[in-house]
């Protein structure tokens, strides 16, 4: 790499930035739509959908809906899309019984996603939250503490019944500890060798979750509780390191920083270290503080969007899953 040692007024940095033509050539971060994945939140029924108040152009949709929203999605040339379900109350319950029914809402939506578009990669998210009346990624004890392996085996149970709906990928998002090498042993002995394995290895216990929790309805359930016992200390680097590379011993395809833009360095590190597909997860609340902020006029919603894509791509994210994927990519192309 040059060194830069010229000295003004032979090097003049500005030069190459006077004019548009020559930015774009020497541009070093290039965003398009194939580094973008739709995070989409599905309900029962028909015909219906419902506004996320905390996310602004954001909507809760049935399958119908959502086999709509995903034809677009390929037209604009997104690769993929991560399914997050909406489950009544009345199937949850404290062991997370609805969350590995093979006739359930994840399953019935997979199966009718690949029917109709086989090309679109389908993502979908392991974790027992949205299953559980009390709120939290796990089983719980009497004292509230989530159990590590008991969970561990309801989490596996889950990705089954969703690798056999045909979901091409299974994202482990609840951080217990050695749930991916029971996921992937538990694949290859079922047969579903081809079922990649996107773990959420750095995930951290953070105040950006808000929203999301709110369109998935498990706000509510777990009111004041905390994550803290199993997702990461925002303060800690090193032990992100710890944890992605515990997450590729034990047979991840994919790692997942999680949030983005508060955790660039992060992203950095991984990338850096391990050189893997490194995915990162801009979450509700980054979508909900800059949308409340475009819409009060305080900056440029198009531009500021794009910028903070590119930003997380020049980190050393290969993907990032974004509420703005399918508005970005229509900018892009």
């Amino acid at each position: 790499m040059a060194t830069g040692t010229g000295k003004f007024p032979r090097t003049r940095m500005r030069r190459m930035r006077r004019d548009g033509f020559s930015r774009r050539l020497m541009r070093e971060t290039r965003l398009t739509a194939d580094d973008l994945i739709q995070p989409v939140f599905v309900m029962e029924g028909r015909n219906r959908a419902e506004a996320v108040a905390s996310m602004p152009g954001i909507e809760r949709v049935t399958t119908d809906l959502l086999l709509r929203q995903a034809e677009k999605l390929l037209k604009l040339g997104i690769p993929a899309i991560a399914l997050f379900p909406v489950v009544a109350t009345s199937k949850k319950d404290n062991k997370a019984r609805e969350a590995f029914n093979p006739k359930g809402l994840v399953p019935q939506t997979v199966r009718a996603l690949k029917k109709n578009f086989p090309e679109l990669g389908v993502i979908t998210d392991i974790a027992l939250d949205p299953y559980t009346l009390h709120g939290q990624d796990g089983l719980i004890d009497n004292s509230g503490y989530v159990l590590n392996d008991e969970t561990v085996a309801v989490l596996v149970k889950q990705a089954l019944s969703h690798a056999a709906a045909g979901a091409d990928v299974v994202a482990p998002s609840d951080m217990m500890d050695g749930r991916i090498g029971a996921i992937r042993d538990a694949l290859e002995k079922a047969g579903h060798v081809h079922t990649r394995i996107l773990a959420y290895s750095a995930k951290y216990a953070s105040n950006f979750y808000g929203p999301f929790r709110d369109a998935v309805g498990s706000a509510a359930n777990l009111g004041k509780g905390s994550k803290d016992s199993y997702q990461m200390d925002p303060a800690n680097s090193d032990e992100a390191l710890r944890e992605v590379a515990l997450d590729l011993e034990e047979g991840a395809d994919m790692v997942m920083v999680k949030p983005g833009l508060p955790y660039l360095d992060i992203v950095r590190r991984v990338k850096d270290k391990f050189g893997v597909p490194t995915f990162v997860y801009q979450v509700s609340g980054e979508y909900a503080m800059l949308m409340a902020a475009a819409k009060n006029g305080w900056l440029d919603e198009r531009a500021g969007i794009l910028e903070s894509l590119a930003c997380i791509k020049r980190a050393g994210a290969d993907a990032i899953l974004t509420y703005f994927a399918e508005r970005a990519a229509g900018w892009l192309k």
